[in-house]
């Protein structure tokens, strides 16, 4: 009996994390979205959702995710702020609707979408037992490990990395520029979030982190899911605390605590001044290591 409550504790946390993904504030009318130059040809948008990447160069702009729906007007204005030229390509980093929610409105102005397999295949049946996408949302072209675009005679490189925030999380990385766009396996608003309902995992969070730190020169410039450019101590900082807490988490599943007794226990405590609420990554981190040890 305490093993099928503590399950269902489990599960409605993870589903009340997983809801804040769409159930975002509804009120989008005094939204800015406004572009920071990266380095280069490349920037970021900020509006309210996921950063959205810029590659522009003299006859096509490439976006890296949409946000939500309301805003794409905004998005498109902004973009034409910065370039006459056509959006011509989407690229998505992950499933969320924070990151995907213009998808179809992109689509319906004729501009294709393309994002990992698992991004098209969650889309499809619907995002934590939610709705399926609309077909006219789903992305157009995808690919199963690694892809690459030759853009205005840019290489624009674009990989699955291991399932860490998801299980369809790719990376897109400019060379010319050396820019890399992470989506939201890295953020420097708070702690990661691991959706372990669709397929994050504490062990791929560190992994695609350190693949970043693996991947990065010196001078980097890493655009983040959520937050500010960064570069590669900012990464190392981030994939430290996670490694820390990640300790901390199975030394206390190791002594047979619930999900309730962890939270109660703080893993965090010292931690929550820098880094914010704890609740959303505790929950996916428990689910993700207990799942793991099974």
């Amino acid at each position: 009996m305490r093993s099928t409550i503590q399950s269902a504790f489990a599960c409605a946390l993870v589903l009340a994390a997983g809801s804040a993904f769409s159930q975002q504030a509804n009120d989008f009318s005094d939204v800015e979205v406004t572009a920071h130059q990266v380095a280069g040809n490349v920037y970021y948008l900020a509006g309210r959702g996921g950063n959205i990447g810029v590659v522009i160069n003299a006859d096509a702009v490439l976006l890296i995710d949409t946000q939500f729906a309301p805003l794409t007007e905004r998005i498109v204005a902004t973009v034409k702020s910065l370039s006459d030229a056509d959006i011509r390509l989407v690229i998505n980093t992950h499933v969320h609707p924070d990151h995907t929610g213009g998808n179809e409105n992109l689509r319906g102005m004729g501009v294709p979408v393309m994002a990992h397999d698992n991004v098209r295949a969650r889309m499809s049946k619907g995002l934590n037992g939610g709705d399926p996408a609309a077909m006219y949302a789903l992305p157009a072209v995808t690919f199963a490990d690694e892809t690459k675009l030759y853009f205005g005679g840019q290489e624009v490189r674009v990989f699955k990395v291991p399932a860490a925030h998801t299980d369809g999380d790719s990376f897109i990385y400019i060379e010319d520029v050396d820019v890399m766009h992470v989506g939201d396996v890295f953020r420097t608003t708070g702690y990661p979030v691991i959706d372990a309902g669709n397929g994050g995992t504490a062990q791929g969070t560190l992994d695609a982190l350190q693949l970043i730190l693996d991947m990065a020169g010196p001078n980097t410039q890493i655009i983040p899911g959520h937050g500010e450019v960064s570069s590669v101590a900012d990464v190392r900082e981030f994939r430290s605390m996670i490694a820390e807490v990640t300790q901390r988490v199975t030394s206390l599943i190791e002594q047979g605590m619930s999900l309730e007794q962890v939270a109660a226990a703080a893993p965090t405590a010292d931690l929550d001044e820098r880094w914010g609420s704890p609740d959303r990554f505790l929950t996916g981190l428990y689910q993700s290591l207990t799942e793991a040890g099974r």
